[in-house]
């Protein structure tokens, strides 16, 4: 309901985006003004596919004049006389409940009482408009990308980089500047946990607080980036873009994905190596048509580029849980779309799924188009289930192997077959003995007589004298020296067939060759009302480019189509891609976007705060010599700025003149994300586990119903049985936590871990109860606090003192000053106190706890809920 609710305002907040664009003494025109409102309310009955009701079409003004079948929808120059206006008004239209906002009224008010003009001459022909006005095509993020001059400012002493030149001058224009720089502590503090995601270690603040020389601050971003963690944090990043998710999801079962974690792995050595992010890309859309066909006997890097391909197959798939498959199969094709529009396009072209975008100049024409180019690869209607999309790492190599190995296992077999014959057959003769002489031929006739083919008497005979049909699984029985040398056999063969290689197997997004199926649109969306066929293709908006998707490619056995769209996206003339992803890395280090909403450069998405330092940005990225397409002098770029070095401290002036800091005259305080915050908590109490990749740490479900790391193992009653120990890989980052729709872990939860439905291009960051309960309450917590208060112990001894300040140190990355040494000092014995009162009301002495123990596991819990630690300064 909430985020429903929130999803209505900024519905509403875009509209008065919209409406602003039009202040009370402009001009205001069809084309610009009232198209558009038009468009998102009206055209769906009134224009669109056909379709007139009341036989009034609204896409045109000399249209509209003409009305339909109640006459002239407008009287130019007398809006109280024309039937429009009268309409929207009473409510009555748009039907539904649909209405306009009182603005949008008002602004159609304004129009006709202004003479409803036009910005030009309307063609006679209809559809030489087309569904995209030239209005719309003249939006911002549409245009190409422009490479701007930087600016001279008067504050050169502030200006470090670039960056700093094109916001100084918006700040200085409204005679503002960027803040003091911030001391060394709290700087490495800042960077390691932007670039990292962790905090710096004490000694790392020192090394660092100490250093004399000019290039200090340069040569510590150059290390944070060359950390393996830096691919663990911006890894994540990525993954929120693609959706990731350790299982199925669409029901609830959820079955687990045992192989997705490869695509995690992937991304995060992809950015650890500065893989160039057009390649980043390319693989990821198009991995598996950059290598031959069959995909057997693959290389490491013949490997990596089917494993990239994972970024398709990230959203929910239900075809494998026999559920409804045409439903479930247009749903995966849809929710992939989503994931490739909003995280590389910034676009929502999903809305364009069942009727033209309501607000922005994406036809369903062009989602379908888009559509066409993933098609080949997840054809509807000759799917692929989950488990037959898998491909197999076995070589020739390890099939030869396995075969070698699996005969040597044969022949041990056929040897303890040989001895266990020999060992019936003692026993046989063993037991026959003790058949009285008179039966015992006619026993042993029964016995070497085949089951099926005994007589009723022979059936009775061997139930009358059941030790002398004795059965190779009742051997122990009879003869537990025979049964341990068969077991010896067991284990030889056991021992043998470890040898083999074990099989193991990729998920990755593939074509089948010869398989290019026809993609047509849907009629409102509904895949049971086809109607033309369409041909791969780009967002016609930006049709400029002058670029063909080939619906077959003769140079592959595949379509080539995401090859192709790839290469387009990829070659440095896209209005979006570098503008989008740019946005989304100075989101992560400045906690708001030159674009706020960088998951949609449409209508309803904030206009750029800075849209020519977005536009050097992407130019600089996309297009700077040997440095092409680099991450990670992107974030030097950004990270070595006086913006990034500058505080946080508000003024009276920058908040009277910038409340929100959209001008960034100061840094924003931010909270730590969801899994920051439980990365730090491993940190600084030092049980960390530093393995990188692998196979993801499980979750389960506890006795309180709350989801934690750990191995599920339920008892009969369904309930948790026994902790299974995971040796020490419950201590591992939250990245290598299993990601299972059903089960997200309560920690990060709370701390507003995202919901991929069916990705994220921007996290929230709330302040809500739950947060509180989850830091006084969780056995996470309580048992990191203990493990603080031990290694507060263990390094400082038994000083209060230098307890309290390795804690500072290691928390906050400064010294305490004297005011909160004898605070914490005076809590630590306050609460002693207070636990000692309590103990002494527990009458059996073994039973109470050491007071003075838990005075400082509860010091350690307060401070790992402080502020200080939460948010990043």
């Amino acid at each position: 309901m909430l985020r429903a609710f929130l999803a209505v305002l900024a519905i509403a907040a875009g509209r008065l985006c919209l409406a602003a664009d039009a202040p009370s003494g402009e001009s205001l025109t069809f084309e610009q003004h009232i198209r558009p409102i038009l468009k998102t309310h009206c055209l769906l009955c009134h224009g669109e596919e056909g379709k007139f009701e009341g036989k009034l079409d609204l896409r045109m003004r000399r249209l509209m004049s003409a009305g339909g079948e109640s006459g002239p929808s407008f009287v130019a120059g007398k809006p109280d006389e024309s039937l429009l206006l009268k309409r929207l008004r009473a409510g009555e239209m748009p039907p539904q409940g649909k209405v306009l906002s009182r603005h949008e009224i008002e602004l159609i008010e304004r129009w006709i009482a202004a003479g409803a003009v036009t910005s030009k001459e309307e063609p006679m022909d209809v559809a030489a408009v087309g569904d995209i006005a030239d209005d719309e095509k003249a939006f911002w993020s549409f245009q190409p990308v422009q490479h701007p001059a930087i600016p001279t400012v008067a504050a050169r002493d502030r200006s470090r980089t670039p960056v700093d030149a094109f916001l100084l001058q918006k700040l200085e224009e409204r005679r503002l500047s960027l803040s003091l720089d911030i001391e060394r502590h709290t700087f490495i503090q800042r960077a390691t946990f932007s670039l990292l995601g962790l905090p710096p270690t004490p000694d790392e603040v020192d090394e660092f607080s100490q250093d004399p020389s000019p290039d200090a601050h340069e040569r510590l971003i150059d290390r944070l980036l060359a950390s393996p963690h830096y691919g663990e944090r911006f890894g994540r990043h990525w993954l929120d873009l693609a959706g990731y998710s350790d299982s199925d999801g669409y029901t609830e079962s959820d079955p687990v994905r045992a192989y997705s974690y490869k695509y995690r792995d992937w991304v995060i050595r992809a950015m650890n190596s500065d893989m160039p992010f057009d390649q980043f890309l390319i693989d990821q859309l198009a991995g598996d048509e950059l290598i031959p066909l069959p995909h057997a006997n693959l290389t490491t890097e013949q490997q990596d580029h089917l494993i990239a391909t994972g970024f398709l197959r990230t959203v929910a798939d239900g075809t494998g849980q026999g559920v409804d498959q045409k439903v479930a199969r247009n749903a995966v094709v849809a929710e992939t779309i989503k994931v490739v529009s909003t995280s590389l396009l910034g676009m929502t072209v999903g809305c364009a799924e069942c009727h033209n975008h309501r607000y922005d100049p994406i036809p369903q024409t062009d989602y379908y188009r888009m559509r066409a180019i993933f098609e080949p690869a997840l054809n509807w209607k000759e799917w692929r289930a989950p488990g037959q999309r898998l491909v197999t790492l076995y070589t020739d190599a390890d099939r030869a192997k396995a075969a070698e190995v699996e005969a040597a296992a044969v022949k041990i077999q056929e040897e303890r077959k040989k001895k266990l014959d020999e060992f019936m057959e003692q026993i046989f003769e063993r037991e026959l003995a003790k058949v009285p002489e008179e039966h015992r031929e006619r026993v042993k006739a029964a016995r070497n007589t085949p089951d099926k083919d005994r007589t009723p008497e022979q059936v009775a005979l061997l139930k009358d004298f059941p030790s002398a049909d004795p059965k190779p699984g009742q051997i122990e029985l009879y003869d537990h020296k025979a049964f341990l040398e068969l077991k010896k056999f067991d284990e030889q063969v056991a021992d043998v067939r470890k040898q083999k290689p074990v099989e193991d197997f990729i998920s990755p997004l593939t074509e089948v060759p010869g398989q290019i199926p026809a993609t047509v649109l849907f009629y409102r969306g509904d895949p049971d009302q086809p109607k033309q066929s369409l041909p791969p293709g780009e967002l016609s908006v930006i049709s400029w480019l002058n670029t063909a998707i080939p619906e077959k490619s003769d140079a592959l056995p595949t379509s080539g189509r995401r090859l192709a769209y790839a290469r387009h996206l990829t070659d440095g003339r896209h209005p979006l891609v570098s503008r989008v992803f740019v946005n989304h890395i100075w989101t992560k280090h400045f906690g708001r976007g030159i674009v706020a909403t960088p998951g949609d450069f449409g209508v309803l998405g904030d206009r750029p705060t800075h849209p020519e330092l977005l536009d050097w940005l992407a130019v600089e990225f996309s297009g700077h010599g040997v440095s092409k397409w680099s991450v990670k002098r992107l974030h030097r770029l950004l990270v070595t700025s006086t913006a990034y070095r500058q505080s946080s401290t508000r003024t009276s002036q920058g908040d009277a003149i910038d409340p929100d800091n959209r001008l960034l005259s100061r840094m924003s305080v931010r909270r730590l994300e969801a899994e920051a915050v439980r990365d730090a908590i491993l940190s600084v109490n030092g049980t960390i586990n530093d393995k990188v990749g692998g196979k993801p740490v499980p979750v389960m479900l506890d006795e309180d119903g709350q989801v934690v790391v750990g191995i599920e193992n339920l008892n009969g009653e369904n309930r948790p049985g026994p902790i299974i120990p995971l040796h020490g890989e419950e201590y591992r980052r939250s990245v290598y936590v299993q990601v299972r729709r059903s089960r997200p872990l309560a920690m990060l939860d709370s701390f507003d871990l995202p919901t991929l439905d069916p990705n994220c291009s921007a996290r929230s960051s709330s302040t809500v109860a739950p947060q509180s309960l989850m830091l006084m309450n969780s056995d996470f917590i309580l048992a990191a606090a203990r493990q603080l208060s031990e290694r507060l112990q263990s390094a400082a001894g038994p000083d209060a003192n230098e307890r309290i300040r390795l804690a500072w140190r290691l928390l906050f990355g400064r010294l305490p000053n004297d005011g909160e040494i004898q605070s914490a000092a005076r809590f630590v014995v306050d609460e002693e106190a207070r636990l000692t009162a309590a103990a002494e009301a527990i009458t059996d002495p073994k039973q109470r706890p050491d007071a003075a123990q838990w005075a400082w596991i509860t010091f350690c819990q307060a401070l790992l809920g402080s502020n200080e630690f939460l948010y990043l300064d």
